[in-house]
């Protein structure tokens, strides 16, 4: 029996001692394969180094000739401004908004100063100034999200099923979005404001937008007359209901009635006090759609009086330039090491 459990004994720690040479292997060629990953990285990065070190003189050169030629077009480029319109359209005005703002910059594109002065009521010559047209969205996520909620709301269920919130993120368009920018470039500094009426009441003197905003503002007008008539009637009935739990009150206290509607006077005066609380709330509501729709374009930030210059190391050509032919210059490297490679595979 002892030399069973001594055998035993040996067995497991056998078993063990296995067991950790393999822990320390695998750990072992795990901390390798790390090791060689960096040595990879850092042999490559090695070759790119002395790569560089070799053509230095190359591209020295090419980036010294490539600044200069971006000095001279820097020097005789025109200084260009530009200012921003942020805005909100409503009624679904949206599209219309980017069509005009794209058939002005059409305009530009083709050099017709005449009609774009024609258009916004300004000189040929501060026409000719123009330089871009450009409407964008600004992307919110919470534009989709609110108008997922509101699609919920006023579709069936089955189609909710059939139209997941992926579909319908993929559907929603630059239209979409509630609040967009409207960004021109002029070589004129402090044309801008002139822009900015002819833009906005291209849209607001439409004729169908101009109908469904009046109508727009007839109906909630009404709702607000009819709200305020209803929070009237409620207050009254709410004094009513007031008066009748007092005077039941002071019955019982005398001891001359029993008035067994009190406990129902005071459930219709809480179901009141909740209508009440409900009319406040569409009230607000109706207040801020009062203010938000009583125009068909909200103009959130106006074009300023004087653009700002365009600036930017992105813009400048003596950067540009430089950019360009230190990356034609490690092309034609590159081509020439390849063709000089394929020459010694043949061989």
């Amino acid at each position: 029996n002892n030399m069973s459990t001594a055998k035993n004994k040996n067995e497991e720690e056998v078993d063990l001692g296995s067991l950790f040479t393999v822990i320390g292997n695998g750990f072992k060629n795990f901390f390798n394969f790390i090791a060689s990953i960096f040595k990879g990285i850092f042999h490559k990065l090695i070759l790119i180094l002395i790569f560089f070190k070799l053509h230095f003189i190359k591209f020295t050169v090419a980036v010294l000739i490539g600044g200069i030629v971006g000095f001279f077009l820097e020097k005789n480029k025109e200084i260009k401004f530009s200012s921003n319109l942020i805005v909100k359209p409503n009624f679904e005005s949206t599209q219309l908004l980017y069509e005009n703002i794209n058939y002005y910059n059409d305009l530009v594109k083709q050099q017709n100063t005449k009609h774009l002065a024609s258009i916004f009521k300004i000189d040929s010559s501060r026409a000719a100034s123009l330089r871009k047209f450009e409407i964008t969205p600004l992307t919110n996520s919470n534009d989709i999200i609110n108008a997922y909620d509101k699609f919920i709301l006023d579709v069936d269920t089955l189609t909710v099923k059939s139209y997941d919130f992926d579909n319908f993120e993929a559907s929603f368009t630059d239209y979409d979005y509630l609040v967009h920018n409207i960004e021109v470039k002029a070589t004129v500094s402090d044309i801008f404001n002139e822009l900015e009426n002819t833009i906005i009441n291209s849209i607001e003197k439409n004729t169908f937008f101009t109908k469904i905003k009046n109508l727009t503002k007839e109906n909630l007008n009404t709702k607000d007359s009819i709200l305020k008539a209803n929070f009237i009637e409620v207050d009254s009935l709410r004094n009513v209901y007031m008066r009748a739990i007092i005077e039941g009150a002071k019955n019982n206290s005398n001891g001359t009635n029993i008035d067994l509607g009190s406990k129902s006077n005071a459930t219709k005066e809480n179901d009141l006090f909740e209508i009440d609380r409900k009319i406040i709330y569409d009230l607000s509501q109706t207040y801020q759609d009062i203010a938000t729709k009583s125009d068909v374009i909200n103009i959130i930030s106006n074009f300023k009086s004087v653009g700002s210059e365009i600036k930017g190391i992105t813009k400048n050509l003596i950067f540009i330039m430089a950019a360009l032919a230190f990356l034609l210059t490690l092309f034609f490297i590159l081509l020439f090491d390849l063709n000089k490679y394929l020459e010694n595979y043949k061989k």
